[in-house]
């Protein structure tokens, strides 16, 4: 087994040892998808999305591709494909990085510092420069339409399964309010 093949395989398991929740694509370690929480104290707090992965056969000496699946409203990131404007992934990445530098550093760093000035979604960049109350509002309102749980698949089934649960046995409880909510 090749150094870069080892290597995907140790981060992709750590990365998936950690708290986010990891989908393969593929048999192999090199698709995936990533369930990735807003950061607290942005306006992206209440998002949840989900992040397409791919490692290069050359990983970790090329950086991976990471882009949005589901919609989200920042001057760095492409409204359409989901694409990803950060340099740490597309210029700077060293082989010193890691999957969960990833997902723990520079993707909650991209939300929380948007760089208007390098954009990718010229609209939000312009809003952010122009308005930054009404730029927090529609990140809000996009978290809001296409960054729910649900829309990422995190809590279909659990929600699906404590409903019918609910229903036959036809009680309440004091946790339904939080009931397949995810952990932040």
């Amino acid at each position: 087994m090749s150094s870069p093949s080892k290597r995907r395989e140790m981060d992709s398991m750590k990365l998936m040892m950690s708290d986010y929740k990891v989908e393969m694509i593929n048999d192999g370690m090199q698709e995936f998808y990533v369930h990735f929480h807003g950061p607290k104290d942005s306006p992206y707090h209440e998002g949840v999305w989900k992040i397409r992965v791919e490692l290069p056969d050359a990983y970790p000496y090329k950086s991976p591709s990471i882009g949005f699946v589901n919609k989200i409203y920042h001057p760095n990131v492409d409204e359409m494909s989901g694409s990803v404007c950060l340099d740490v992934i597309n210029q700077t990445w060293s082989p010193m990085f890691d999957l969960v530098n990833v997902f723990e550093v520079f993707l909650p760093q991209l939300l929380l510092y948007p760089n208007p000035s390098d954009p990718l979604n010229g609209e939000a960049a312009a809003l952010m420069m122009r308005d930054r109350a009404a730029y927090d509002q529609k990140v809000k309102e996009y978290c809001k339409k296409y960054a729910k749980p649900e829309d990422v698949g995190a809590t279909q089934e659990d929600e699906k399964s404590s409903d019918e649960e609910l229903s036959e046995d036809d009680y309440g409880s004091s946790d339904d309010g939080i009931a397949g909510q995810p952990d932040p």
